[in-house]
This record gives structure tokens, sequence and C-alpha cells, in this order.
């Protein structure tokens, strides 16, 4: 177990310390909160509009990582042969890729982490066509990144540690101390009430959407078992593709009892379970029983697919 441990915390920290990781996190957050500032004269909609693109974008930014993080914590290793050097020790292939998928899984967590924090803070600022841009948010929370990547600055100059790991977990504590900051007062910089305006139903949503992505980091992690990060990034993002578009292509002749579409279903990773806006329409929550049922869905497919990671990695 010691040893695990050990795989999955240091995979995990060399992934929060890989420059992309900071840039993907930093960039897709500041673009969450860019989507609630312009005008959009949506009839409306705009607070629902809002909150359908940062959702997306938490998707689209967990794809990559995904897929990015899989490839740096296994292709890159066994190209350079430290993955070699870790299974000459008593370390089995089966404990090495799992502490491997362990250590993504925490780092993929980290990421929708602070995008769901500026998804909140967009669900906030969202406006219709008679409101105006929150300019004290936008303030504060640029004012967060710009201290988060101060204290990895100078804790790299003056404590020579590594600039990147620091500066992800400094934002990490600025993201959420600028979120409760802003809560606390209104556009105008009054104070009120803790929380006003903030759609909660975008924290279920996003669980959904981390679910997804763990499947993602599995179907990478078998494919950086024998590909690199580009032929990694094509196989993931077809079946992205190919799973979006399931219900269409195979559901309904699956339904009616085509065995070769009811194989191509099961096998396709269904994306429109773990996708919710629909229900943010409503003022209805989402179940937590269809959170329990997708968590159920994303254990299984998970384990098939470490499953054939583990075929793959076993002769490699």
């Amino acid at each position: 177990m010691r040893q695990f441990v050990t795989i999955a915390t240091n995979a995990f920290m060399e992934l929060v310390r890989q420059p992309v990781f900071l840039l993907l996190m930093t960039t897709s957050a500041v673009f969450e909160i860019f989507l609630a500032t312009p005008y959009y004269f949506a009839f409306g909609d705009e607070p629902k509009l809002v909150k359908n693109s940062t959702l997306a974008v938490m998707l689209l930014a967990g794809l990559l990582g995904a897929v990015l993080s899989a490839s740096a914590s296994l292709a890159r290793e066994i190209r350079a042969g430290t993955a070699l050097a870790v299974l000459s020790k008593p370390v089995g292939r089966a404990q090495f890729l799992l502490a491997k998928y362990a250590g993504l899984m925490v780092a993929l967590a980290l990421l929708t982490y602070v995008n769901l924090v500026a998804a909140l803070l967009a669900s906030r600022m969202a406006f219709d066509a008679y409101g105006s841009t929150d300019l004290l948010a936008l303030g504060i929370f640029a004012l967060s990144l710009i201290v988060a990547y101060g204290l990895g600055g100078f804790s790299n100059f003056f404590l020579r540690r590594p600039f990147v790991s620091d500066a992800v977990f400094s934002l990490l504590v600025m993201v959420t101390v600028a979120f409760v900051v802003i809560n606390f007062f209104d556009q105008h910089g009054k104070p009120r009430e803790f929380a006003t305006g903030i759609d909660w139903r975008m924290i279920p949503a996003a669980v959904l959407i981390l679910f997804a992505l763990w499947i993602l980091a599995g179907l990478a992690l078998a494919c950086s078992t024998r590909l690199e990060v580009i032929p990694t990034l094509s196989v993931c993002s077809a079946l992205f593709l190919l799973g979006l578009v399931s219900d269409y292509f195979w559901g309904t002749r699956a339904a009616h009892g085509n065995v070769w579409a009811s194989v191509l279903y099961s096998v396709t990773p269904n994306w429109q379970l773990f996708w919710v806006s629909d229900l943010l329409e409503g003022k209805g929550p989402i179940p937590a029983s269809y959170l329990g049922k997708a968590l159920g869905y994303t254990a299984g497919y998970v384990g098939a697919v470490l499953a054939l990671a583990l075929a793959l990695f076993e002769y490699r």
C-alpha cells in the first residue's frame, strides 16, 4: 500500500508541475469569468447561456487536461525509461498503472474545482439586457490570480521551490478566497447576504463532468501505454465525438434488438449521461440518485478501461 501511495503522490506532483497544467487551469477559469462579462441580448436567456458555456469550457479543458496528463504520466515515462526503472523494483505493473491513474484522478479533480469556482462566480455575474458587467467581481478575481502567481514567484525566487506547483496550489487558495469575498458584496460594493444569485446546481453538474473526465482519463491512460500525445489526443477526441452521438446512431437500434448496435452502444461512452444543462433551465434540483447512477456507470466503465490498459501494458 505504501508503494501505491508513493507512486500516486509522485504522479500527482509531476502533473501539477507541468506548465501546461497551470496554463490550462488559469485560461479555462479566466475564460469562464469572461463569458459572464459581455452583453449578449439573448432575450432573457443570458444566465442560461453563460451557465451552459461554462460547463462546456469545463468539459473541453478537462479533455485536454486528461490527455496531456495521461501522456505526461505514462507515455513519457515509458519513452524515457523511468517506468522500466520503477518496475525493476518490487512493484507490479497493475499497481504501477493504478497508482498513475489515482494521481491523474486527483489532478483532474483540482482542475475541475478551479473551473467550478469560476463557473459559480459566472452564474452570479451573469446579467440580462438591463444589467451591467460586475466590474468589482472581475477585479477581485483578477487580483486573486495575480496574487497566486506572485506567491509562486516568491517561493521560487526566495525558497527555491518549483514555481508551477506552488502557483497551482496558490491558485486553489486564492480563487476560493476571491469567491468568498465577492459573494459578500454586490457589484456596487455594498454588503449583502452571502452567495446571493449563485446557482448551486452547478456543483452536481460539475461533479457529473468530473465523472466524464475520469472516464476520459482512463481511455487516455490506455492509449498512452502504446501511443504518444498526438495519437492519444486523436483517439480520445474521436471517442468523445462518437459518445456524443451514440444515442442517435446506436441507441435507437439497440432498443429495437439489434445485437451489433447493442454492443457498440455499450462499448462507446455515452457522454450525454453526464450533461445536464437542460435541468439547469428550470428550478428543480439535480437528483442525488442520478449522481449515484452516474457514479456506478463511471466505476464500471473505468474498471473495464483500466483492465484493457493493463492488458496493453502487460506486454509493452
